[in-house]
Parts: structure tokens; C-alpha cells; sequence
């Protein structure tokens, strides 16, 4: 992706057209160019060459977005970091990249002086609020450029991003993203949608610009010169706000998030019929949230979606139409998925084994980590811990991670399974399950359950209706009731605290 020419089209063909909605403040497309070229200048300015590495450590404010295309715009590598991370988490992520420059804001318990202190290849730390000790201003950095575009030479293979996804303390994980690859995500999303996306179109995004999830609107609005109204952070009821006050068309969140919509009293009285096309990425279990949404939305289209950072999702995602919401769908054609067995043996259709990529899309690998690399790319192809199944027409299942397998007594149980099945109950908000140790079967499925406001269910209530949908060896031997399930940065359901 060429971000200076891309930035410079959309700023010619919708100069006026609001490309950012914030707090109800709007960045036109004209605007955004000129103050992404801006603060690309400064950066150029402060000694930023091609292939250095600028963090980014803000929460989904207008300048994540400026400062991500401003240093794609000089060749720069840049390296989001999510706006929960702890001092120790960020300098850990800080040191690993080597990073140049950092841009954030003030963060109560977060010394930035002393970062700098041990960080001996930070230069600068820039903050995008009123002037603070140690750092530099964004505004007036930016104000001090006269806005022309960046003339830097940009090789497709060099490394655009570094997206830390784990072990961020201890050993990070940091997976390296192309320029060539920054055009996948906006490809797959006109190829799985039919090509309906344009400057017609209005996207909310509620997810972290740290994560991919969230990078992808930045991509898609820049490419199809639509309008992305953005959230702080998810806040269901603000979130259908905003879906009926901008007459959103589309969105993707995770399936927790879905069902936060639909426990809210007040989810009925919103007018959610602009929605054309709404997407579930992040687990196995979200058929049913998906349904019960569509109830109130019946001309939108439910897409199911697959794939990973390092796949650069969205890998595979169901046909428009199409009503097999159990699936996750079939893959883009310039993609290869396949399933392999511990041996690495392709495994035939309808057979359960490890999901395997192979594409222009998949990461070169993790940076400084030559092991891990090896690990996961084998003979070209990107082994990626989730377990599924094709059947006869080329539909994609994934039924859990290899960490979500549960052996009981010699019989396999795949935790999302369980959880799909709790969620049918109509009194369980949310459900999680997980293995843990028992002497006589070696593991035993145990259920962590968010029952509804105002219900009572107990555990005996949900072993019975567990037996009308599961084979009894798949039924947890343990139920925990809690008021809220722990959730990761992305809003995903954490289960390594729940495994603790």
C-alpha cells in the first residue's frame, strides 16, 4: 500500500466528506491528509529514516490514526501498543522493537522520563496533549510543517508494523507485517462482501487500534474512502447510539461484545436498520448471538469470520447469504487453508486436525525470534494452534484451540462446543469452560457461568439441560457462578485467569 498516493486520491475525490467522527468532531478527507503529511514532516524532521520503529501508545483517538499514516508515509515501521499495558509491559515491548520514537499521553503510573532513562534507543517521546516534562508536543510538531507529502523511497518486503500479541512481559511476541501485506485485510473485505463497500458507507469501530481487529477499519476507510465513526473504547449502549444517530452500515466486533448489546434493557428501542452487513470475529460459540441480533436487524447479512494477526485476517469469512452461521466460511482464493494431523498429514474432509495457511498474506514470521518462526511456518505454511474441520462443500469449522481440548477419560471435549451449547439456555448470559486436573479422568470440563439479571439458574438446572444437547462425558463436572467473566484486551473472554 502506497499510503501517500492513497491519501492524496481520497483527499481529491472527498475533500469535504467527514473520514473520522469523533466525540461528534469530524476529520475531513482533506484534512486528514494534511495532517498525516503534517506530522510525517515532523517525523522526517526528528531523524526518522525508513525501517526505524515508532510505538504508538494512545488509546483510539484521531492521532493513532494520524500517527500510523504518517510513518507508513515516510517507511518508518510501526509498533501499536495497546493503551492497557503497564509501565513494565510497555517498556518490555519498547526495548524488544527498539524503538525510536514513541507517541502517547499522559497515563497515570506511567513514568515516560523514566522509560527514556533505560531505553537508550528512544530519542523522542511525543505527546499528543498540553506540553509535559521529557517530551515533545504533537500539535506543535505538526503546526511547524508545511504539510507537503513525503517523497521516501518504500520497499513492498520492508517491515510496516510489529504487532505484539502476547508475552509481553518475559518474551514478547512481536509479528512482522509487510507494506505488500498491508493491502490484505482491504482486499479480503471487498472480496467476502461482494465489492460493497465505497464512500456511501459509514463504519463504527469500537475495537483497539493496537490490535488488527481495529486496523483494519483505518485501512478500509483510507481505501474506500468511507467514514469510520470511532469509539474510545466499547460501551454498549453508546455503540447502538451511534448505529442509529450515523446510520451505520457495518461493523465487526467480538462475540462478547455481542452479547453485552443484547442484554441492555433499552437494546429493542433502537433503530438498527442501517446495518447492511455485521461480522463476528474471535470464537467459535457466536452463531446464536448472531441470530438473536439479526432479529432485530432481519435485512442485514450475519458473516461469520476466521483468522489471526499473523494470517492477516480476514482469512476466511462465510458468503454473502449465505445461512451456515455455524461456519466461518470458506477462504479468499489467493489463500490455501489446510488441516493437518500432529504428523503433519493433510487430514481428509469432516476430519478434525490442526488449521494450517499458506499465502502472500501470512507474516514473514516474529522479530528477533528465529525459533518461534521455525516453529510455526513449516514448509511454508503457517501452523496455527486453532483446530477445525472442511466439510464436503468447503466450509471451514473451527472448534477450538489446541489449548481448548479437553481430554476426558480417552474422549476428546472442545470447550467451545460446551460453551456454544450453555449459551443456549435462555437464563446464561455468558459462559467460559476449561479443563482442570482430575485424578480418576486425568482432565474434567469446569464452567464458568454469567447468569442473566433478575434469573436464578443452578447447577443441577444446567446439567439437565446440558443432557438434551451433549453426550455426558462433555458436561461440566463443576459450575462456577460469577457476576462478570475476565475479558483480554480485545474483548475476548481471558481463560488463562480462568485456568489459574
Amino acid at each position: 500500500m502506497n499510503v501517500v498516493k492513497v491519501l492524496e486520491e481520497c483527499a481529491e475525490k472527498y475533500t469535504q466528506k467527514p473520514a473520522v467522527i469523533f466525540r461528534q468532531d469530524q476529520i475531513s478527507f482533506g484534512q486528514l491528509k494534511d495532517k498525516v503529511f503534517a506530522f510525517s514532516q515532523a517525523l522526517l524532521k526528528l531523524g526518522v529514516q525508513p525501517g526505524d520503529k515508532v510505538a504508538i501508545y494512545l488509546p483510539n483517538w484521531p492521532e493513532y490514526i494520524v500517527s500510523y499514516l504518517a510513518t507508513w508515509s515516510i517507511g518508518a515501521c510501526s509498533v501499536p501498543l495497546d493503551f492497557m499495558l503497564t509501565e513494565e509491559e510497555v517498556f518490555s515491548c519498547l526495548n524488544h522493537s527498539e524503538a525510536k520514537v514513541l507517541i502517547t499521553k499522559h497515563k497515570a503510573n506511567i513514568s515516560f522520563a523514566a522509560l527514556k532513562a533505560k531505553l537508550p534507543l528512544l530519542k523522542n517521546i511525543i505527546s499528543c496533549q498540553s506540553k509535559e516534562e521529557h517530551a515533545l508536543n504533537f500539535e506543535e510538531l505538526s503546526a511547524a510543517q508545511a504539510g507537503l507529502p513525503p517523497k521516501v523511497e518504500i520497499n513492498k518486503d520492508d517491515c510496516a508494523i510489529i504487532f505484539y500479541t502476547s508475552g509481553t512481559t518475559g518474551k514478547p511476541k512481536g509479528v512482522l507485517i509487510s507494506y505488500a501485506q498491508l493491502d490484505a485485510p482491504p482486499q479480503s473485505m471487498s472480496f467476502f462482501v461482494n465489492s460493497d463497500l465505497g464512500p456511501k458507507d459509514t463504519a463504527l469501530c469500537a475495537l483497539p487500534f493496537s490490535h488488527l481487529g481495529g486496523l483494519i477499519y483505518i485501512q478500509n476507510t483510507i481505501t474506500f474512502g468511507l467514514t469510520l465513526v470511532l469509539m474510545e473504547r466499547f460501551m454498549p449502549l453508546d455503540f447502538l447510539r451511534n448505529i442509529q444517530n450515523y446510520k451505520v452500515n457495518f461493523f465487526w466486533i467480538v462475540p462478547s461484545m455481542y452479547y453485552a448489546l443484547l442484554q441492555l434493557k433499552e437494546f429493542e428501542t433502537f433503530d438498527l436498520s442501517s446495518l447492511r452487513w455485521i461480522v463476528t470475529f474471535g470464537a467459535s460459540n457466536s452463531p446464536a448471538a448472531l441470530r438473536r441480533f439479526q432479529q432485530f436487524c432481519p435485512h442485514t447479512h450475519l458473516l461469520n469470520g476466521w483468522g489471526l494477526t499473523e494470517t492477516n485476517a480476514p482469512t476466511v469469512v462465510l458468503p454473502m447469504g449465505s445461512k451456515n452461521i455455524e461456519s466461518v466460511g470458506r477462504p479468499a482464493p489467493w489463500i490455501q487453508v489446510k488441516i493437518f494431523s500432529d504428523s503433519a498429514e493433510e487430514l481428509p474432509v469432516g476430519a478434525v486436525g490442526e488449521v494450517a495457511v499458506k499465502s502472500w498474506v501470512v507474516t514473514a514470521g516474529y522479530f528477533k525470534d528465529e525459533a518461534l518462526t521455525r516453529l510455526s511456518i513449516r514448509d511454508g505454511w503457517f501452523y496455527t494452534g486453532d483446530l477445525g474441520r472442511f466439510d464436503a462443500q468447503g466450509f471451514l469449522y473451527i472448534v477450538g484451540r489446541k489449548k481448548e481440548m479437553i481430554k476426558v477419560g480417552g474422549e476428546i471435549v472442545f470447550e467451545p462446543e460446551v460453551e456454544a451449547s450453555l449459551q443456549k439456555h435462555p437464563d446464561i448470559a455468558e459462559a467460559a469452560v476449561v479443563g482442570i486436573a482430575d485424578k480418576l479422568r486425568g482432565e474434567v470440563p469446569k464452567a464458568f457461568v454469567v447468569v442473566k439479571e433478575g434469573k436464578i439458574v443452578s447447577a443441577e438446572d444446567l446439567r439437565y439441560f446440558l443432557r438434551q444437547h451433549l453426550a455426558h462425558f462433555k458436561i461440566p463436572h463443576f459450575f462456577e457462578f460469577c457476576s462478570v467473566l475476565p475479558k483480554n484486551r480485545v474483548g475476548k473472554i481471558d481463560k488463562e485467569q480462568l485456568r489459574r
